[in-house]
């Protein structure tokens, strides 16, 4: 779990319309603005924030995104499709993690490495 996380993305508008996409299966919803910045809130606690990026260089991120069923996770990875994002991993489980470790992984606009994942067992 985390309280916030924030990206530096190189066009807000752009990664806000890739995020409402793909987070949407997730209940996560664009949900406040701040001087160009554009925060995203969820069923769960913690917020996620999209803000314009203050230098050119920034190095490649991990965000997991949680889960609460594995549809949601196969809703995200059919959300990311639909964009036209770039898939590293389709959904499936990743035992190596942990047994019931079920995610998806995709590459946001800005190449960031984002997932969505679910602990749960198998219904």
């Amino acid at each position: 779990m985390f309280d916030h996380v924030s990206l530096q993305v190189t066009d807000v508008a752009a990664s806000s319309a890739f995020y409402g996409a793909v987070l949407a299966p997730l209940g996560i919803r664009p949900s406040h603005t701040d001087g160009g910045a554009v925060g995203f809130t969820g069923p769960t606690s913690g917020s996620f924030w999209l803000s314009p990026a203050g230098r050119a260089d920034d190095r490649e991120l991990h965000i997991a995104f949680g889960a609460t069923t594995r549809a949601e996770v196969h809703a995200f990875h059919r959300a990311a499709l639909d964009y036209g994002a770039e898939v590293l991993h389709a959904p499936r489980i990743f035992p190596e993690y942990s047994p019931d470790y079920f995610a998806a992984f995709i590459r946001d606009p800005d190449g960031h490495n984002i997932e969505a994942v679910c602990h749960q067992p198998e219904p």
